[in-house]
């Protein structure tokens, strides 16, 4: 149980991350796609998905879209990870790539993280991206030397990653992501589904009150 100065420190963080959401949402919006037709309900998540969290059999499944450059993803960040540990075994956390246009290393940043992904380390590269966005992010120029550094850190086959970063289907990857989103609706990141259904953000707890009714379900 939280106690009542953890819980008011969450509820500001919170408060705030949706003011940067707020602000980035209005700057970064693009067109969704049109709704699928009538009936047909688009899934959330795909075989090759990247998947933190297994849970149980019984699992919630969340899914985050997101973009490792934007500024309410990385504020997401933190409180995610709080999420999946007192979740843990309740849920299943997937994430997957929606980088936006305005960001100039969105989509290195997701090569990087798949470039990963292909020798075992998604997660690592996934922590090292946010913990480091302050770094990389926000610059005019595309930094794919930084993101090959967190590879050399982390020990990757710099080879295989290079291999990995340079080829199309990597790219493919990514852009698949990003179609998939954009035919569910998701316009601006971080954009969350609980069990299929999209998380509107308007109160500080919306996240949390969607997984906690679904995992009570």
């Amino acid at each position: 149980m939280k106690t009542p100065v953890k819980a008011t420190l969450i509820a500001v963080a919170v408060a705030v991350v949706l003011l940067v959401v707020g602000i980035v949402y209005a700057l970064s919006q693009q067109p969704a796609q049109p709704d699928p037709e009538a009936g047909e309900k688009l899934p959330t998540v795909r075989t090759d998905s990247h998947v933190l969290d297994e849970g149980g059999p019984d699992a919630v499944t969340v899914v985050e879209f997101l973009d490792f450059e934007c500024e309410a993803c990385g504020a997401f960040y933190p409180i995610v990870e709080e999420l999946r540990a007192t979740y843990d075994g309740d849920i299943r956390y997937v994430t997957r790539y929606f980088p936006l246009p305005g960001h100039v290393n969105s989509t290195q940043a997701a090569l990087a993280a798949e470039a990963a992904a292909q020798q075992g380390r998604y997660e690592d590269m996934f922590h090292r991206l946010f913990e480091t966005q302050t770094q990389w992010g926000e610059q005019s120029t595309e930094t794919p030397e930084v993101f090959r550094a967190f590879a050399e850190e982390l020990g990757l086959d710099l080879a295989a990653y290079d291999a990995a970063v340079a080829d199309p289907a990597t790219l493919a990857r990514v852009q698949q992501d990003k179609r998939d989103g954009e035919r569910l609706g998701v316009s601006s990141t971080p954009t969350f589904f609980v069990d299929g259904e999209k998380v509107e953000l308007v109160e500080w707890n919306d996240l949390e009150e969607a997984i906690a009714a679904a995992v009570a379900e």
